[in-house]
């Protein structure tokens, strides 16, 4: 069993998406990671029903039965999200280097000023015989 794809983050108590790849070579995608009582842990994927009385639940897609297993999938997720390296998201970067930031937000708005000027000086006017109807 190997942890892939597994996505950092914090959405209530989830703090990571993943999926599994078995021995065999299947893929199961949807597993998270969550914050519980006692620590993290494996929660399996699910999905959404309602029952008769309009009563929303969640169900799991895939169940794992042996209690072995279970934690062997727990340890090799705990461990794939603690020595997955964080990755820098926009807001980090601009936190960290705000002239960066600046610079390049004054350039784009530079280069679409000059792209209008060129735009502007090159349209030709059209009149009534250049419409195809």
């Amino acid at each position: 069993m190997k942890i892939e794809n597994i996505r950092r983050g914090e959405w209530g108590k989830v703090r990571a998406f993943f999926d599994v790849v078995s021995d065999e070579g299947f893929v199961m995608k949807g597993f998270k990671l969550i914050e519980g009582i006692n620590g993290l842990f494996a929660s399996m994927p699910s999905r959404k029903g309602t029952d008769d009385q309009g009563n929303d639940k969640y169900y799991d897609i895939i169940w794992v039965e042996s209690r072995e297993m279970r934690e062997k999938l727990n340890k090799k997720a705990i461990e794939a999200y603690q020595n997955q390296s964080e990755t820098i998201s926009p807001t980090s970067e601009a936190e960290s280097n705000p002239t960066t930031i600046e610079k390049n937000e004054d350039t784009m708005v530079e280069e679409a000023n000059n792209n209008v000027e060129k735009v502007s000086s090159q349209s030709e006017t059209f009149g009534d015989d250049d419409i195809p109807f």
